[in-house]
C-alpha cells in the first residue's frame, strides 16, 4: 500500500512490527508516553510480515499498538495493568491500581514528593511470574493529571485555573526501571477528598484481590476505537490467552498484598509508607 510503512514497536525489551501510515512515524514522539515501556526514538522501518495494521486515526493506531502489545506481554507471562507505579529502594514497587479520576496520580505524587521514584504514570508492565516474586519490567512514561485535582491537592505548584482539563505533572519524570524491581504491594485508590477524616488502608481478602487485578490488566483492550463497526480490541484476546491471564491474576493474588486505600492524596500515601514498610520488614529474616 502506498503511503505506509513497515516499522518496528519496542516495549520493554520485545517488539511489535506494525504496518503503519507514513504520517504516523512523524507523531510517534507525542504517542510514545503513552505506551508501554516504549522508547521515545522514531521508529525503525523494518521488512517482514506486520502484526497489526494501524488505523489513519493517530489516537486509535495508538490504541492498537497497546492492545496487540497487551497479548504480546501476555504470552511472555507478563501483564499490561492499569495502574501508576512508584518505587522504594528499601520497599520495593507499589502499583496504585483504580479506574480514570479516583486519585492515582494524586496519591503518587505525594509520595514523590516523600522520595518515591516514578515507574509508570499509567499502565505498569508485571512479570507475573518471575524469579523472586512479580517484578515491574516497564511502564508509560506520561504523567497527567486532573487539573482541579492538582489545584487542590498541590497549591504549591501554582497550576493555572484555565486550560486544558489534563495536564502533564510540572517537574515529575518516569525512570524506567533498570533490570526488574520487585512489587511489594498493590493499592486500590480512592481519594474521597475529606481531609477531616483519617485515611484507611485496608488488606484485600484473596477473592477480591484477584478481580482487582482481573479489572485492571484487561484495560489496554478495553478501549473502544473511533471508527464505526471496527473489530473491539478485546477480541485480540483468545480464549488460551485469557485462561493465562486468570492463572496470572490468582497468582499475583497469592504474592502481593492488596489493600484498599482511602482518604486524602496525603493520607493514602502516609499510610502506604507506614502499612507497607512495616509489611516488607516483617517479611525479612
Amino acid at each position: 500500500m502506498t503511503g505506509r510503512r513497515l516499522v518496528r514497536v519496542s516495549s520493554a525489551g520485545r517488539t511489535l512490527t506494525v504496518d503503519a501510515p507514513s504520517a504516523f512515524i512523524s507523531t510517534w514522539p507525542g504517542v510514545a508516553p503513552h505506551v508501554p515501556g516504549a522508547s521515545l526514538g522514531l521508529l525503525d522501518e523494518v521488512g517482514g510480515r506486520a502484526a497489526a495494521v494501524l488505523p489513519d486515526d493517530a489516537a486509535d493506531a495508538r490504541r492498537v499498538i497497546n492492545a496487540h502489545l497487551h497479548v504480546l506481554h501476555l504470552a511472555a507471562g507478563t501483564l499490561s495493568v492499569h495502574a501508576t507505579c512508584l518505587h522504594r529502594p528499601d520497599v520495593g514497587a507499589v502499583l496504585l491500581l483504580g479506574g480514570h479520576g479516583v486519585g492515582k496520580t494524586l496519591t503518587g505524587a505525594v509520595l514523590a514528593e516523600l522520595g518515591w521514584d516514578w515507574l509508570a504514570g499509567d499502565v505498569t508492565l508485571v512479570d507475573a511470574v518471575a524469579d523472586g516474586g512479580p517484578a515491574v519490567r516497564g511502564g508509560t512514561s506520561a504523567l497527567l493529571g486532573r487539573r482541579a485535582g492538582l489545584r487542590r491537592w498541590f497549591p504549591a505548584w501554582n497550576v493555572a485555573a484555565n486550560g486544558a482539563a489534563i495536564v502533564a505533572l510540572p517537574g515529575h519524570t518516569v525512570r524506567q526501571p533498570v533490570g526488574q524491581v520487585r512489587v511489594a504491594a498493590a493499592i486500590c485508590v480512592d481519594v474521597d477528598g475529606d481531609p477531616a477524616e483519617r485515611a484507611v488502608l485496608d488488606e484485600l481478602d484473596r477473592h477480591t484481590a484477584a478481580t482487582a487485578w482481573l479489572r485492571a490488566s484487561g484495560h489496554l483492550l478495553d478501549r473502544l476505537l473511533a471508527e464505526t463497526g471496527a473489530r473491539p480490541l478485546r477480541a485480540l484476546e483468545d480464549e488460551p490467552a485469557q485462561r493465562r491471564r486468570v492463572r496470572y491474576v490468582r497468582s499475583l493474588a497469592d504474592a502481593v498484598p492488596v489493600y484498599a486505600g482511602r482518604g486524602t492524596p496525603q493520607g493514602i500515601a502516609a499510610r502506604i509508607c507506614d502499612v507497607v514498610t512495616a509489611e516488607v520488614k516483617s517479611r525479612c529474616p
